[in-house]
């Protein structure tokens, strides 16, 4: 069973002029198709025709297959993004309220955070919200690399690779960062992730 390229999860001008229409659709359209199509290349006729994109990522990495872990992570890390991004905001409530709270003092600590973090960040990667022994904490990966797996639960992530902003912010990235914390983040998608028992899976 193929890896299948999940659509938006809203309009190609939904995130505007944060992320303009013309970058969702190259991103998605192209950057994400080309990661799924690539992977299920690489699976196609092997014992991992079947398997759900999460194990596929644990094959890869625990065979050291490079291109196969990069193409299936980065399958993952996106379907994950654009469900952390909405068109507005919501506001963290409940039991993710009191953990932002608890871990970082306010959400506009956190905003903080994830700004200052992912704008040090060197080159291509991520910058994760996770929950992790017990608390949040806010995390950066490089190049591919994925909380798919592993004993971190992701709860929203957001795009650092130059294609996820560049036509909009041209090498600006914390004017990219600063505007998705201020209007983007999709926090009942996080209070989801951060209640499920385990983590969110890619869409079959």
């Amino acid at each position: 069973m193929a890896i299948i390229l999940p659509p938006l999860p809203y309009g190609d001008d939904a995130l505007a002029p944060t992320i303009s229409a013309t970058t969702l659709q190259t991103h998605h359209g192209k950057h994400h198709k080309a990661y799924v199509d690539k992977t299920n290349a690489a699976i196609e006729g092997t014992d991992l025709a079947a398997a759900s994109l999460e194990d596929i990522i644990a094959a890869a990495e625990a065979k050291g297959d490079k291109g196969l872990f990069n193409n299936s992570a980065q399958s993952w890390n996106h379907a994950f993004y654009w469900n952390s991004m909405a068109p507005s905001a919501s506001a963290p409530s409940g039991d993710l309220a009191a953990a932002i709270d608890s871990a970082f003092g306010s959400l506009d600590k956190l905003n903080e955070e994830l700004v200052a973090q992912g704008t040090a960040h060197f080159a291509s990667g991520w910058v994760w919200l996770v929950a992790k022994d017990g608390k949040l904490a806010v995390e950066q990966t490089h190049d591919a690399a994925t909380f798919a797996n592993g004993d971190a639960k992701p709860l929203l992530v957001i795009d650092l690779w130059e294609h996820a902003y560049y036509l909009d912010h041209k090498n600006l990235r914390p004017d990219y960062l600063k505007a998705v914390t201020a209007k983007h983040l999709n926090w009942d998608f996080a209070a989801e992730n951060y209640a499920r028992e385990s983590n969110w899976t890619y869409p079959a």
